[in-house]
């Protein structure tokens, strides 16, 4: 049955290209009214931004704004060696996300500008300039996959010889709730009452 809209108390029947532009319209608001309910992403003013809706930690910039250079799956081990190494943020458990992890940064109602000047779906919190795929922990010698931020999927690889830009998280610990220090007791210790014990002889 074909898809209808109402016009001056008649339908319309909608041509293909109508129907692609509705449900795609129909898809932004839905994420859009998704959206709504998620908190801001924070710049915590150091290089990394945190999402108080996952707790994760990213690093703000990719492997491309770092080092002006493309990794394959065999070298992006090289990158990431290296930010921990430097200690980046004062911390060194950075990694790659997994697919799950990457796809809380694909979000369709912001716009972020890659390196050829063209915008894609995550937040222009990051900086702009940056590369929009990354290497994923799905990814492993016999089965090359990366992670494309513009359509929100992985993609396989025949070959290895592909490059990639490499986005870095981290899940911070969780602190132990402190204890709050036992205030003394105000009251003085009870002195202990000796009894007099009497020598047995003398008693009568």
């Amino acid at each position: 049955m074909a898809e209808t809209t109402p016009e001056q108390g008649g339908e319309k029947t909608l041509s293909p290209a109508e129907k692609a532009a509705l449900r795609k319209k129909e898809a932004l608001a839905k994420a859009k009214a998704k959206a709504a309910d998620k908190k801001p992403l924070v710049d915590n003013g150091d290089g990394t931004i945190t999402d108080p809706n996952t707790g994760f930690m990213w690093k703000q910039t990719d492997a491309w704004l770092d080092t002006q250079r493309f990794y394959t799956w065999a070298m992006h081990k090289e990158y990431v060696d290296k930010i921990n190494k430097e200690n980046f943020a004062d911390y060194s458990d950075w990694r790659i996300p997994s697919k799950a992890e990457a796809l809380t940064i694909f979000d369709k109602t912001k716009e972020c500008v890659d390196k050829n000047g063209t915008t894609f779906t995550m937040d222009p919190i990051f900086t702009e300039g940056c590369v929009s795929n990354t290497w994923i922990s799905e990814c492993s010698d016999d089965n090359i996959i990366r992670f494309d931020l513009k359509i929100g999927i992985d993609t396989p690889y025949t070959t290895s010889d592909i490059y990639g830009s490499i986005r870095l998280v981290r899940i911070p610990a969780k602190e132990e709730p402190k204890e709050e220090p036992k205030e003394e007791s105000k009251e003085k210790p009870k002195e202990e009452i000796k009894e007099e014990v009497k020598d047995p002889q003398q008693q009568t």
